[in-house]
């Protein structure tokens, strides 16, 4: 997800974050007990939204370092005394998911229950193996592209009847690889553990890498309802079009034109002659200002705009564009943008597609940041550079390096 570093699930879509979503999702379900697997940098924050549900029983486990599913459930062991869930709150997925599982559950006889969703390309997780009854028999996670056992990937919403069995398995099995949840369930079905795989069809968005969060803005925007506070403040002379959301407090100012679907955040102001375009979601205490366009754009909490293109951008918390500043979104050639991930290129299979912004950038006047580039947080890119490679995180490029920043030479 670089250069985004906030947990997934803490990224906010209409005003909550994911993981509210999710909690409310699972409340419509009819599930109230909840046990949050978290970590110490993001305990503080996963208390405060727990407290935000008094009508669920919550309960905290912390997981002391990131090692996987299976030491999530080691570490929330003490909780585990009954029937229950998994769920990986990095995915979007519908109310029905949970409906189908349970009902599932109810009509079979099965130790463990999985959710099995068809792909038509690949995907960079668990693959499931099936038989004539819809049993699971094997699993294998991340084969890499052609190597597929099916055409079915592994949600991670699933049900076990004994949590002892389970965790009984996770600890006997080995793996040098973050897998050893998906090998325990490999293990149980092979001596004849009954794992029903539950077939689902409805939506699902896996927070993967930085694009995925402009396909789940547009999850959320599509089931939403327009609402515009009656704290906001419209110019006359504004065009609202469409289906759009508007928060509290939001100002905005003459001829500034916003056609949905659309989200702007609380406290944001929307000035004069900026436009809006369908898919954008604003943050919170932000200036879009004058003359400023945005298109199908994720834009942060508290961010400043002048004079700007964002167009299919991610940008972070915080970040100054000075005047002038353009996301390159297209290639001449209009061949799909691929973007490096761990130094390797992957494509996104789109061929509109802008940069990946880190909380705390700016940009001096007049720069151009070509599609599917990524800016580290806290780097400043100069006036009139044209940014065509990424850029690490506290990096100043274009400009004398002073202390603390470090300095990046233009090709």
């Amino acid at each position: 997800m670089y250069p985004l570093t906030e947990d997934k699930f803490l990224f906010q879509f209409l005003g909550k974050t994911l993981l509210e979503h999710q909690l409310q999702i699972a409340a419509e379900a009819g599930i109230s007990d909840i046990i949050l697997v978290c970590n110490p940098h993001n305990l503080t924050r996963i208390k405060e939204i727990a407290d935000k549900f008094p009508l669920m029983s919550i309960e905290i486990a912390v997981q002391e370092k990131p090692l996987g599913i299976a030491n999530a459930l080691e570490s929330s062991a003490k909780f585990l005394n009954q029937e229950f869930m998994i769920v990986n709150p990095n995915d979007i997925f519908d109310l029905s998911a949970y409906q189908e599982l349970l009902k599932n559950r109810q009509q079979n006889k099965s130790s463990s229950y999985v959710i099995g969703y068809r792909v038509k390309s690949y995907f960079p997780g668990g693959y499931l193996m099936v038989d004539k009854k819809g049993n699971l028999t094997g699993i294998i996670e991340k084969p890499g592209e052609g190597n597929e056992p099916s055409d079915l990937v592994n949600l991670l919403v699933h049900s076990h009847s004994d949590p002892s069995v389970l965790l009984n398995y996770i600890s006997k099995v080995t793996s040098e690889k973050d897998d050893i949840y998906e090998k325990a369930l490999d293990a149980m079905c092979k001596d004849g553990k009954a794992i029903r795989v539950v077939p689902y069809t409805g939506a699902w968005h896996a927070i993967k890498y930085p694009w995925n969060i402009l396909d789940s803005v547009k999850y959320f925007l599509d089931r939403s309802e327009s609402y515009i506070s009656p704290t906001a403040q419209i110019a006359k002379s504004a065009v609202i079009e469409g289906k759009v959301i508007i928060g509290d407090n939001v100002r905005v100012l003459e001829n500034a034109v916003i056609r949905g679907p659309a989200f702007v955040g609380s406290g944001t102001v929307v000035g004069n002659s900026t436009l809006i375009r369908a898919y954008s979601h604003i943050g919170a205490n932000c200036v879009i200002g004058f003359a400023t366009e945005i298109k199908g754009s994720y834009v942060g909490d508290g961010c400043w705009f002048h004079m700007n293109f964002i167009g299919d951008s991610v940008i972070g918390e915080r970040c100054n564009f000075g005047a002038g500043t353009i996301t390159a979104n297209w290639r001449f050639d209009q061949m799909p943008i691929s973007v490096k991930i761990n130094g390797n290129l992957i494509s996104t299979s789109t061929d509109k597609l802008g940069a990946f912004i880190g909380n705390d950038c700016k940009t001096g006047i007049n720069v151009s940041i070509m599609p599917g580039t990524k800016i580290g947080p806290k780097s400043i890119i100069g006036p009139s550079v044209c940014l065509m490679e990424d850029v690490e995180p506290n990096t100043l490029v274009g400009l004398p390096s002073p202390v603390g920043l470090k300095k990046k030479v233009i090709k």
